[in-house]
């Protein structure tokens, strides 16, 4: 908490202006930061919210099975950090249950641009 005590900032934002690409479950992802918590002290920013994105994932099943698409919406949560113009970020994913496997949440990591 040292570091966010002199002249910091938290705030909540609605959209922060960072774009991140990385990869979670076996798949890419591309997402922008939507609503979250902002913790900001120049030139360190701290985001804590939801990650509307876009998932790229092709889907294995059985031949002759309905797959799905390999490119298909998704809101996430997690984590991103950003040092001047660089962004990390930790997203969480949830997969639903199917018939063939457990809903489960996903872990992934992520790279990107802060404008």
């Amino acid at each position: 908490m040292f570091f966010f005590s002199a002249k910091s900032q938290t705030k909540a934002v609605l959209f922060d202006g960072t774009v991140v690409a990385g990869y979670v479950d076996h798949g890419a992802f591309i997402n922008c930061t939507g609503p979250s918590i902002k913790f900001s002290k120049k030139p360190y920013t701290v985001l804590l919210g939801l990650l509307p994105s876009l998932r790229i994932k092709e889907d294995k099943v059985a031949a002759g099975a309905p797959k799905n698409a390999a490119l298909t919406p998704n809101l996430g949560f997690g984590l991103t950090t950003a040092f001047r113009h660089v962004a990390l970020q930790v997203p969480l994913y949830y997969n639903p249950k199917t018939a063939a496997k457990n809903g489960e949440w996903n872990v992934g990591v992520g790279l990107g641009y802060k404008f």
